[in-house]
């Protein structure tokens, strides 16, 4: 991410994350340890990193890929996918590997329940990374799943520390206590937005309060430090400025939140692209999660138009 000026033009969402394939398994619930369960419906789809860049690209922001995809079959279908959504791979296909794929198993409640097993998505080269050009109009997104590899984490951290004026969103990611303190310390240093889901929230701040879990988090990031804390269909917490808000949900009928977070996330860094203050963001991410979790799948969040109309609906 070579450092530059800001060229005028709208900023992007840099998506430093990974792509996965996600193999979607509707199930009646989770078969115990030895037993089996037959799916009632099996899909093979872009997920992971993609939900998140997909929601963005649909909600009218650019939208630039910085992460590694393989060159097999699986890899094939990273790109097509990402071309159909108008985002740009900033990075060459990789001939040591093809992408991985995530087990996702979602159940009669439409919870889902993950197992992934990485590819050459986790993998980064640094020289690559350095020559993706960023502006001060950008927003450079980041997964904890990228701590998770060593290498990958670095890379990141690196380039991070000598990227002038964009801002930073990270979203924690349900591994998050599985990355050591001192990473935490050194990302959260850099991060002027975190997108956190309740449970990641509590985990990295140590409080039980989500209040207390958004200030004390707030605490650690950069300025001007925004904390965005997602709370399912109760909707979100904004912490800004010294106080926090409750932004309330949409009431709907879920049948799968795979993807729900991400979809928040996206459609929330999308609306600071364009412009919208930090309310008008959370209000529409919340509206569009609540849109996604109605619809099976992992991609499945909104466009403007369909925001647009749950929030003319709704009192």
């Amino acid at each position: 991410m070579a450092d530059g000026p800001d060229r005028g033009g709208p900023g992007r969402l840099l998506h430093t994350g990974q792509v996965v394939l996600d193999l979607v398994m509707r199930v009646p619930g989770l078969p115990p340890v030895g037993g089996d369960v037959v799916a009632s419906a099996v899909d093979l789809l872009p997920g992971g990193g993609f939900n998140v860049m997909a929601a963005a690209a649909r909600a009218g922001a650019p939208v630039v890929y910085v992460g590694g995809h393989g060159a097999g079959r699986f890899g094939d279908m990273v790109r097509a996918a990402l071309a159909a959504e108008g985002i740009v791979a900033a990075l060459p296909a990789s001939a040591d590997g093809d992408t991985g794929v995530c087990v996702v198993l979602v159940d009669d409640s439409g919870e889902r329940t993950f197992v992934t097993g990485s590819g050459i998505e986790t993998e980064v080269d640094p020289a690559a990374l350095a020559a993706v050009p960023v502006t001060s109009a950008d927003l450079v997104y980041v997964s904890g799943y990228s701590l998770l590899v060593e290498a990958k984490g670095r890379a990141v951290l690196d380039r991070l520390d000598v990227v002038d004026g964009a801002g930073v969103l990270v979203d924690p990611g349900p591994l998050a206590g599985q990355v050591d303190g001192p990473v935490w310390d050194r990302l959260l240093a850099r991060t002027t937005m975190l997108s956190a889901s309740a449970p990641e929230a509590r985990t990295l701040s140590g409080a039980d309060d989500l209040r207390t879990a958004a200030r004390v988090l707030k605490r650690r990031l950069a300025e001007p430090g925004v904390v965005v804390v997602r709370d399912g269909a109760a909707g979100c917490l904004l912490t800004r400025d010294g106080h926090t808000e409750h932004i309330p949900g949409f009431p709907v009928v879920a049948v799968d939140t795979t993807g729900a977070g991400d979809a928040h996330c996206g459609v929330f860094a999308a609306e600071l692209l364009r412009g919208a203050d930090l309310h008008t963001a959370a209000v529409r991410a919340n509206a569009a999660a609540a849109l996604a979790v109605t619809r099976r799948g992992p991609a499945t969040a909104p466009g403007r138009a369909e925001v647009d109309v749950l929030l003319a609906s709704t009192p």
